[in-house]
């Protein structure tokens, strides 16, 4: 559900990059010195990495003609809390975004908000946490994952929808395209919201202590193991990433169907200054744009997908990981030197 600049006006993506980046900015003054322990950081980054390689998969959605890929957003609050969870998927559409053109530049403050406040900051506690107040069992973790990831998609699509409206783009009526909007997003986010459920219950099996700190909003103990279920989650990503990936679905996803199906072609022109500005850098800042090698050509290169699923699940545990060993630092020492 990643927005393109030409579905926006430059107001409208310029008061949302505004907006994401002052949630973004609230989400590191609300982190608590226990939100990101020591033992949380690598799961942070880790996380974030899954999430990229996890987003280069499309899943076909049935008898559409259409695909969809998890926003990852639910997961990763589930894992490390809601505002880390935005930190993380931010650096993640980040480096989408600047290494490999996958979004607008001009929508990254859109695509920010709709795939990251919005799971991390309103669905996860008002409805992932409370359904699992009163146990932790498995099946209440899926029938949490699937309504809330559900709900959360539900939210974003409209999101899409409304940013769109609001930019007044006439070629996407706000009722044709907001009736073919919201079905195909309620099917890919019971999908996305199936996957999210196997992961949580799998590392809540192996190593329950990650989600119970974060939802006591404690400290993972020092005591507690990580090793193995970090190298599992690495594994994971890599394979994911660099081999999982080459079987995307060739359907367009969600978003570009309900484009093309309200305005008959599956990407929209933009005109203009900044328009063009936005997409010369980010053209220049590209190091593999469509996650292919930028020489590819039309065909493809046959391994770019595997190297740019690799690369960015990399990058992005590096740039999540740096923000939390910084932020976390920076918390210890502000307590630090607090009067006692």
């Amino acid at each position: 559900m990643h927005m393109a600049d030409a579905l926006l006006s430059p107001a409208v993506g310029g008061a949302m990059c505004a907006v994401s980046a002052a949630a973004n900015a609230y989400a590191v003054k609300k982190i608590k010195k226990d939100d990101l322990c020591e033992k949380k950081i690598p799961v942070m980054g880790v996380m974030g990495a899954f999430v990229f390689a996890a987003q280069m998969i499309n899943f076909t959605i049935p008898a559409t003609g259409s695909s969809g890929h998890i926003g990852g957003g639910i997961l990763l609050a589930a894992m490390i809390g809601g505002f880390p969870a935005l930190l993380s998927i931010s650096a993640v559409l980040i480096i989408q975004c600047l290494f490999f053109a996958d979004g607008g530049l001009l929508a990254l403050g859109c695509n920010i908000f709709n795939m990251g406040v919005i799971p991390c900051l309103i669905v996860c506690p008002l409805v992932f946490k409370p359904l699992l107040k009163n146990g932790r069992q498995w099946g209440r973790i899926a029938a949490a994952s699937i309504l809330a990831v559900v709900v959360s998609l539900q939210l974003g699509a409209f999101g899409v929808v409304l940013e769109t409206r609001l930019s007044g783009i006439t070629a996407l009526p706000f009722g044709t395209f907001l009736f073919l909007m919201q079905p195909i997003h309620l099917a890919i986010g019971v999908a996305e919201g199936i996957i999210t459920a196997a992961v949580l219950c799998f590392v809540y099996k192996i190593r329950p202590e990650i989600m119970e700190s974060t939802f006591d909003g404690a400290a993972i103990q020092n005591g507690v193991p990580m090793r193995n279920v970090l190298i599992v989650l690495a594994v994971v990503t890599l394979l994911v990433g660099g081999a999982l990936s080459l079987f995307a679905s060739s359907y367009p996803d969600g978003l570009e169907w309900a484009v093309g199906k309200t305005a008959g072609v599956e990407e929209l022109e933009a005109d203009g200054a900044v328009f063009k500005g936005a997409a010369s850098l980010q053209e220049a800042t590209a190091l593999m744009p469509d996650y292919d090698f930028k020489d590819a050509g039309e065909d493809g290169s046959g391994i770019g997908t595997t190297v740019a699923g690799m690369v960015g699940g990399v990058l992005t545990f590096v740039l999540a990981g740096a923000a939390a060993f910084g932020i976390s630092t920076f918390k210890k020492k502000r307590k630090g030197a607090s009067p006692a």
